[in-house]
C-alpha cells in the first residue's frame, strides 16, 4: 500500500516530525532517521529539506516514509507500506491522523 500527499506551506521538519510520532504509537519502532537540508540553486537563502524514515516490526521493515519540500512552497511525502507487517486498519488509522492535523495545507490534484 502507499500514502501520497503534497502540502502547501507545511515545514518539511514539522511533518517529519509528524509523520514519526503518528507512525510510533502503532507499536512499530524507528529503524532509520535522516533529515538534510540543502540550499536552492537559484536562491542560497531559501532551502528543501529531505527526510527518510524507516520502521520496522518484529525485525522487519514495515514502512517507508520520504518527505522532501520547502516551507515557502509545496512538500510532499510519500509512505511506502508492507500490508503484511503494518495492517490496512492502522495504515488506514496513521492516514486518518495525518488528514487530521494537516487537511487544511493539503494540495488537491486533479
Amino acid at each position: 500500500m502507499q500514502i501520497k500527499k503534497t502540502y502547501s506551506q507545511v515545514q518539511p521538519e514539522l511533518l517529519y516530525d509528524e509523520v514519526k510520532d503518528s507512525v510510533l504509537k502503532y507499536g512499530v519502532e524507528v529503524n532509520e532517521a535522516k533529515l538534510a537540508t540543502y540550499s536552492m540553486p537559484e536562491d542560497s537563502s531559501s532551502f528543501i529539506s529531505r527526510g527518510v524514515l524507516t520502521f520496522k516490526s518484529g525485525g522487519k521493515g514495515c514502512l517507508r516514509a520520504h518527505i522532501v519540500g520547502s516551507a515557502r512552497g509545496e512538500t510532499k511525502l510519500i509512505i511506502d507500506i508492507d500490508d503484511k507487517l503494518f495492517p490496512k486498519a492502522k495504515a488506514a488509522a496513521l492516514e486518518d491522523d495525518l488528514d487530521f492535523i494537516f487537511s487544511s495545507y493539503e494540495v488537491k490534484r486533479r
